[in-house]
């Protein structure tokens, strides 16, 4: 069963700015999937949609077969966690459990104050007053223990130090094993959180350029090291995702795996390394394919 579906969606902010303009996807229902792009890419307007915060311009989309925008059932069973959450200040970190307890059907209060335990928390803190960090952590208590049936998560470890991201990435896969549900996560940290992911929906500018398990991510594209006189010509005609100099005679380039023969590569002298999912995403966004010393030259 699909638990998104998204057909052409449009989404206009101002009189000409498109963030979508026919963006076109639908994710499986009880999968993780990793929503990846740069800043500025179109990631947490596309979860406010589904969260049903904010209404498209145009095209359908539908969470659980239902359009999201001001329906009660997609609120209930959808949950988005951000920077941006707010609660309210009168009520204390276990006060504000209590009141989610009401609210989302499958809460799980044993979860919650197990992990409130784990990291720390006092039960007459305030949300407001709690550092970036802690409220990152508080807001992913919140998120897991809600059990919703689509689960978002915004940037969640903004703020954590490495240790907790850790725990938050291993709490994650440990309650989606033991309670499947449709969770998407935007983050910048991909290699620590491709471990734990199934999908990558990567976009750029509103567009799709790539949805896919991680494992062929992992597999897109190869990096090749070689002399010039023989990596060059070999290339050409090809897509090169990114390319620099290592020495005067040297190059190192990634080129997509389908486009070459990695046995003749090997034979005419060249190296072959892996690239990494993460690496992926970084070349396919890049818009000079060049690297950073580039600018310097």
């Amino acid at each position: 069963m699909k638990a998104i579906e998204c057909t052409d969606l449009v989404k206009k902010q101002g009189w000409h700015h498109h963030v979508f303009n026919g963006l076109s996807f639908h994710i499986e229902e009880n999968t993780i999937t990793g929503l990846i792009g740069r800043n500025g890419a179109g990631k947490t307007t596309l979860m406010k949609i589904l969260a049903g915060f904010w209404r498209e311009t145009a095209g359908e989309v539908k969470v659980f077969s239902e359009r999201p925008f001001n329906n009660i059932f997609a609120s209930a069973n959808t949950i988005l966690i951000d920077e941006q959450v707010n609660f309210p200040t009168a009520l204390t970190l276990t006060e504000i459990f209590t009141a989610a307890e009401r609210f989302y059907a499958n809460w799980d209060m044993q979860l919650a104050m197990r992990l409130f335990q784990h990291f720390n928390f006092q039960p007459d803190q305030i949300h407001q007053r709690l550092s970036k960090g802690k409220k990152s952590t508080f807001n992913m208590i919140i998120g897991l223990a809600s059990r919703c049936g689509l689960t978002m998560f915004d940037e969640p470890t903004n703020g954590m130090d490495a240790a907790v991201r850790s725990d938050f990435y291993r709490a994650l896969l440990k309650d989606y094993i033991a309670h499947p549900r449709t969770i998407i996560v935007s983050s910048h940290h991909l290699e620590e959180l491709e471990d734990v992911l199934e999908d990558i929906l990567l976009i750029d500018e509103g567009r799709q350029l790539l949805h896919a398990p991680i494992d062929e991510f992992r597999e897109y594209a190869v990096g090749l090291t070689g002399r010039r006189e023989i990596l060059t010509p070999w290339v050409n005609g090809k897509r090169v995702l990114f390319s620099k100099e290592i020495d005067k005679n040297t190059a190192y380039v990634v080129i997509r795996n389908q486009d070459i023969s990695l046995e003749t590569a090997e034979r005419i002298g060249l190296s072959v390394s892996p690239v990494s999912a993460n690496d992926v995403c970084i070349y396919l966004t890049n818009k000079q394919r060049g690297a950073i010393d580039d600018v310097f030259k």
